[in-house]
Formats: C-alpha cells, structure tokens, sequence
C-alpha cells in the first residue's frame, strides 16, 4: 500500500516522458507477474483501495492486470453492505424492556380482576402513569384456564352486608341459674347489631330484639339462624313483615353459621372465662363493655387486622403510646397521645 502512495505522487511530481516509461516499467513486470503466478493473493487493504480509486478514476479498466473489472465492482458492492449495515445497525435490539414493577402489577391486575381484558388493564396501567403497549400487556396478563369467573370468596364478601345471622348462647350466675343472651351479627365488619339478656326468652321476645335492632330501611337481606324451637310463628310475622328472608342451617350443624359461633367463642374465651356472673344486670354491664372494646379496639384477622370500627395508623411521630384498659384491665386499647 505504501509503495502505490510512492508511485502515486511521483507520477504527480514527475514530467510527461518519465512518466511514460515508468508506466512502461510498471506494465512489463505485470505481464511477467501475470505469467508466473496464477491468481495473485490481495490483501483486504488492496480491495479497499481498488474500491475507493473505481469511484474517483474512469480510465482504471485499462490499467487493470491482475484483477478483473469486475472483481472490483463486486469489491465495491460488498464494501457498500457493509457500510450499510454498520450505518443500520440497532444498539439494542427489540422492544425496549418493561420494568418488573409493571409486568407485577400486570400479574397483580389480571390475577384480582380475572374478567378484565386488555384494553381495561392497559387504562387502568396509564392512569397510574405506566404507559404500556397491549401487546404487552396482554403477553404478562396472567391466563385462566376456565371462563373468568370470581371466586368464593369474592362472591360470599359482595353479599356480607346483606346478611345477619342470630344465635342463643347460655350464661351460669353465681347463684348456678341459667341466663340467655341473645346476639345479631353482621357479616360484613362483623359488627354486633343488638345484644340482650333475659332468663326465660320467648318468641315475641326474639321478634322484638330484631325490631329494635333494624330500622326498617337498615334491615338485612338474609338473616341466618339454626333450627332452635324458640323462632316461632310471630318472629316469622315480624320477619316477613322486613322483608327478611330465613335461612335455616342444618341440624346439628353450627358451622354451618360460623361467624356467629365464632363471636360467642370469642366471648366466652376472652370474657366470661374469666368472670364470675352475679346476675341479669351484671351480665348485660360486661357484656356492653366487652362489646365497646370488641368493637373499637379488638383487631381480627378477616378484617385485614383491624377493628370493626377500623382504626387508623398512629405514626411514632404523634406522640407516647397510652394504654386503655377494658373489662377492670383484663384487655386494653393501645393509641398514641398527641
């Protein structure tokens, strides 16, 4: 290569008639090299300049004898492939990534909302400030293999707040004598609707703790209840009277009524196992306080760990933890003071 730059500027600085006989020169030793080798070996900084010198000179076809025309048009075309292929190329192939915080909540959408589609996980993801392809969307979607339908869980909790359910549960005083303690539940928070107490309860008793328990606009859609011979014909009067429609649980069958049971369990194991009841009134006094607490401060698990009367989170920064004792000390509500 350097010795062709040599020739180059010599035949520019040279006269006319030595540069005549040196192109003489130069044309006999290649027929010489023509003969004696076969097919010279170039290397690829000789294709290049072949290349760059059939773009700036036309008369370089009477000048070539090692190589054909030809093989330097091809030189040249594949040196343009590959320019352009540089020229083209892509830093990062493909669509750009999309971040594990998106494809999750895409998951996270598509899991909680199985009847939702593309288009309306894809407004809900722009209206959170991700915006994001369908094409996308749709391949992180999380697929169902039955047609989208809600869960159990989903269905019980959307109709928790149109059913009740009632229940009995018995009492020994002091004294040995047995008392009856009426309850009415709500599904929904589980919150206490009415209580009370009473040593011989009666049907038209029973019909009047649900009348003073529900306003009439306030009334549940279900109430649920077991198979006990004390609802007679007047409680059902009342309950048609609501609009509240019976459901009967099978004989003995109390889980049948969970939450319910569950209450009075929570009662008997957190309050009465720990008293001594002297009579009726005494009775309806702990049972009140117990409920206060039951109801503001006691968390539960089905209720993301909160109080029926849901509590708010009290950051360090407001103040000193106090204590609020219930039931004479035996349960206490922790707060901070401002």
């Amino acid at each position: 290569m350097i010795q062709l730059i040599r020739i180059l500027l010599r035949a520019l600085l040279a006269n006319r008639a030595a540069l005549a006989m040196e192109n003489l020169a130069l044309r006999q030793q290649l027929a010489v090299l023509e003969r004696s080798v076969k097919r010279p070996a170039l290397r690829q900084r000789d294709r290049i300049f072949w290349a760059w010198l059939s773009r700036l000179w036309n008369g370089r076809r009477a000048a070539l004898l090692i190589v054909k025309p030809e093989t330097v048009i091809k030189w040249h075309r594949q040196g343009f492939r590959l320019y352009w292929r540089w020229k083209s190329r892509c830093r990062k192939p493909g669509r750009p990534e999309i971040k594990r915080e998106v494809r999750d909540l895409i998951r996270r959408m598509s899991r909680e909302n199985p009847i939702w589609g593309v288009p309306r996980i894809q407004a809900e993801l722009r209206l959170l400030g991700h915006d994001v392809a369908d094409g996308s969307v749709a391949k992180y979607m999380v697929r169902a293999r039955k047609p989208p339908s809600p869960t159990w869980r989903t269905f019980l909790k959307n109709h928790a707040h149109q059913i009740a359910a009632i229940h009995f549960f018995t009492v020994h005083t002091v004294t040995f004598s047995v008392l009856y303690c009426f309850v009415i539940l709500w599904h929904d928070r589980r919150r206490v609707a009415h209580f009370n107490v009473i040593t011989h309860p009666t049907a038209e008793w029973t019909a009047r703790q649900v009348i003073q328990a529900f306003p009439y606009e306030e009334a549940p859609r279900f109430l649920l209840r077991d198979r006990d011979g004390i609802y007679g014909v007047h409680f059902r009067e009342c309950l048609k009277h609501f609009e509240i429609e019976e459901v009967k649980i099978a004989p003995r069958s109390p889980w049948q009524n969970p939450y319910v049971e569950r209450l009075i369990g929570s009662i008997r194991r957190e309050c009465l196992d720990h008293v001594i009841v002297l009579n009726e009134n005494h009775l309806h006094r702990i049972l009140k306080e117990y409920f206060a607490y039951y109801h503001h401060a006691r968390t539960h698990l089905a209720l993301g760990r909160n109080a029926p009367m849901p509590r708010a989170v009290e950051p360090p920064a407001k103040g000193e933890v106090v204590s609020t004792p219930y039931l004479g000390g035996l349960h206490h509500l922790y707060t901070r003071a401002a």
